[in-house]
């Protein structure tokens, strides 16, 4: 017995559909996939009704399609792939979906530059303080050039020059002849002024009390010392004794005058100077002691301390020697240079003799030398 066919099913019709209008049918040719014709539904079983279905609606999308993008230049289906940036550098390629649109930036524009030299344009606001302080160094300079040049000018024509300047060997010869041509109160002052010249940095004033005549050398020096200095000669001695505000301490001092030249002067410096022989007791000066004065008793044994300067600019030696005016005897004799030391302590340093013996001397050669530059000033 045959069983019954099967109830017809909304899912699997019974009959093949229909193709659209407008499209082609499967006997046209119309394959699947694979190429190969759709198999038709098996027939329906004997006695069976057919139940016809309504037509298939057509279908309707439900999803919006995006629209196409329309391509951009250097794009398509066959436009190679981007090369791949190395890592760490920077990829330069303009981007293509930016190409053509507008780029706006708040940044000024960068400067146009060419080829041709640009002019730098002139400061305005600064001429009018510029100029007036270049035209004044302008002017300066032409003036300052203008006196230089008739200075020299004027040295050509006249062979002189307009300044007080004297060759040093003029000065030399001039220094010569101050002791017969010079007063003796010039070289000598009643007075001396001797401001910071004691103990401390304290005040001195020494006032003349004697003045010996003019003489040789051979009984106003000591014999070693006269002939430590024979290799200048003596041309004339000049002495006078000071003595200090206190009445405790005298001076006497002496310029001795050579007969030698510059030469001569500046060989002798050298040597007292490398020997030493302005500290050598056994050289030191012999004092002037007058009757009547307070130096009536200066001799030999009181001599203290003492000081000699060969000068080098004229033929002159400068000497003093200072001691006590009582008369006593000083056993310890000690330079000027070294009696005038913080740490003496000798009888000479602690009464301030050494001062003494180098203030007067410093004062008369400043006094030489004004006499000096007074008798080579050239008449106006």
């Amino acid at each position: 017995m045959t069983p019954p066919p099967p109830t017809p099913s909304s899912r699997f019709p019974d009959t093949p559909p229909q193709p659209a209008p407008g499209t082609d049918s499967p006997a046209r040719g119309a394959t699947g996939r694979g190429g190969a014709a759709p198999t038709p539904p098996p027939p329906a079983p004997h006695g069976a009704k057919s139940v016809p279905l309504p037509p298939e609606a057509p279908l309707t999308e439900t999803t919006t399609r995006l629209r196409p993008i329309p391509p951009h230049p250097g794009t398509g289906p066959h436009t190679p792939p981007a090369p791949r940036r190395a890592p760490g550098r920077v990829d330069l390629t303009p981007n293509p979906t930016t190409a053509g649109r507008p780029f706006v930036t708040s940044a000024p524009p960068p400067p146009q530059y060419d080829d041709r030299t640009t002019r730098l344009r002139p400061l305005g606001h600064l001429t009018h303080r510029i100029a007036p302080r270049a035209a004044a160094a302008a002017a300066c300079l032409v003036l300052g050039i203008g006196l230089l040049g008739g200075a020299t000018t004027g040295f050509l024509l006249t062979g002189e020059d307009d300044g007080p300047a004297v060759s040093a060997q003029t000065t030399y010869h001039a220094a010569a002849a101050l002791w017969h041509s010079v007063p003796v109160d010039r070289l000598f002052p009643r007075t001396l002024k001797g401001e910071g010249a004691g103990p401390g940095g304290s005040d001195r004033t020494w006032t003349r009390i004697a003045v010996a005549p003019d003489s040789g050398c051979a009984k106003a020096l000591d014999p070693l010392l006269h002939k430590a200095l024979r290799s200048v000669g003596c041309l004339r001695l000049l002495r006078a004794t000071y003595v200090d505000a206190t009445q405790s301490s005298v001076t006497t001092v002496g310029l001795l005058f050579t007969k030698a030249d510059a030469e001569a002067t500046q060989a002798l410096h050298g040597r007292f100077a490398e020997q030493g022989l302005d500290r050598r007791e056994d050289l030191m000066p012999r004092p002037y002691a007058a009757e009547g004065t307070a130096a009536a008793g200066f001799g030999d044994a009181q001599r203290a301390s003492w000081t000699i300067n060969v000068l080098t600019d004229a033929p002159v030696v400068v000497y003093a020697v200072s001691g006590f005016a009582d008369g006593r005897t000083v056993g310890d004799p000690q330079p000027a240079a070294e009696a005038m030391k913080q740490s003496a302590g000798s009888a000479p340093a602690q009464a301030g003799l050494g001062h003494e013996a180098q203030g007067v001397a410093d004062r008369i050669e400043r006094g030489l030398r004004k006499a000096v530059q007074k008798s080579t000033e050239q008449p106006s």
